[in-house]
């Protein structure tokens, strides 16, 4: 199955007008198309936000009937639909649903003054689906015929984010190998990292899967039920089951992209000044000046390849589930999960010192 990156990421929300004015003022994201009962949707409405090469579509149901309502009902806001480039939807779905994935939608064709994009859509995780994406023509037209694009602002600000990195999901105790064994079989995806995480009382299972392409990767994780719950537990019961817990989205510099997000609006989690005073003693060397990254709260890890600076932001979610991830690679191909432990160990010394 010939998938690319991922095409884009749709969020079912209460209000996209509201969720896109977050995501637009605080993060530098810009509406580029919408679609709703003036382009035919009756039934819902969407917002198309664009930064890099970044897509996210943000979609409000309009009727009960519309799967975005019975979504935020039961989850609240949150990622819907991982879409995945490829070169033939209609012959990536038939394979897909040979291989076991359940129909969502059957293939359509989007078509407009030369500009045809091909979809279907399958199920994934949870109710996470993946829409199926062929593209020919103008990349810039969204969906053509079912979304009317919005000339880009040319007063619009610097883009500081690239691309989608990886998504990190939550699964139920017991799904993590089932999982990975689905996304291996029916899109040939690869396991490529696993770790058993464990954090003082908790502990937590991880597997990475990436497409053939290296260009989609999703972190699988599930709790472990003979330790105390945690952090996964949680999401798990007040998303009413698996899914997106957050998005990692890549960086060029990552100190001069958190200064400039935090003044646009965006609560990063901080980090205890121990973790920094702990650094030398856990690396050679940092390929970012330790300082910065102190004074950004930004963290670090390494691997055989290099070395990745991460920060995560506050959960803007009303349940508190779902929040983004912002990330620099210097080399390092994994997931900065040395940084779990090490933040654990800084909480409970500077806990001591109280």
């Amino acid at each position: 199955m010939d998938i690319g990156a991922v095409d884009h990421v749709e969020f079912y929300v209460g209000d996209t007008q509201q969720s896109a004015f977050y995501l637009c003022t605080a993060f530098g994201f810009r509406i580029c198309g919408e679609a709703g009962p003036e382009t035919g949707q009756a039934d819902h409405r969407s917002l198309l936000l664009r930064q890099g090469g970044i897509d996210v579509v943000l979609t409000s149901a309009l009727t009960p009937s519309h799967p975005a309502a019975s979504y935020v009902m039961q989850h609240g806001d949150g990622v819907a639909n991982i879409a995945f480039e490829v070169g033939d939807a209609v012959e990536a779905f038939e394979t897909a649903v040979e291989r076991g994935a359940v129909a969502v939608e059957q293939p359509t064709v989007h078509s407009k003054d030369g500009t045809e994009v091909v979809t279907a859509t399958v199920l994934g995780f949870g109710d996470v689906a993946h829409r199926l994406v062929q593209r020919s023509g103008d990349r810039a037209q969204f969906m053509p015929g079912v979304m009317d694009m919005i000339a880009t602002d040319p007063e619009a600000g610097q883009e500081l984010l690239n691309t989608v990195d990886h998504a990190a999901i939550c699964l139920p105790a017991g799904r993590l190998c089932p999982t990975v064994a689905f996304y291996e079989e029916v899109f040939g995806f690869s396991q490529i990292f696993e770790e058993f995480i464990e954090v003082g009382s908790q502990a937590m299972d991880s597997k990475v899967v990436q497409s053939p392409s290296g260009k989609v990767t999703f972190t699988l994780i599930e709790p472990v039920t003979d330790r105390e719950p945690g952090q996964i537990d949680t999401f798990l019961a007040r998303h009413g089951g698996a899914g997106v817990q957050h998005l990692a989205l890549l960086c060029d510099d990552i100190v001069g992209t958190v200064q400039t997000l935090e003044k646009q609006g965006v609560a990063f989690l901080q980090t205890p000044g121990s973790y920094y005073d702990q650094l030398q003693e856990r690396f050679e060397r940092s390929s970012l000046d330790v300082e910065d990254l102190r004074r950004t709260n930004v963290l670090i890890d390494e691997d055989h390849w290099g070395q990745v600076f991460q920060i995560f932001t506050q959960s803007q979610h009303v349940r508190r589930t779902f929040f983004w991830e912002v990330i620099d690679r210097h080399g390092a191909r994994t997931f900065g999960s040395g940084n779990i432990k090490a933040l654990y160990e800084a909480v409970a010394r500077e806990k001591a010192l109280l």
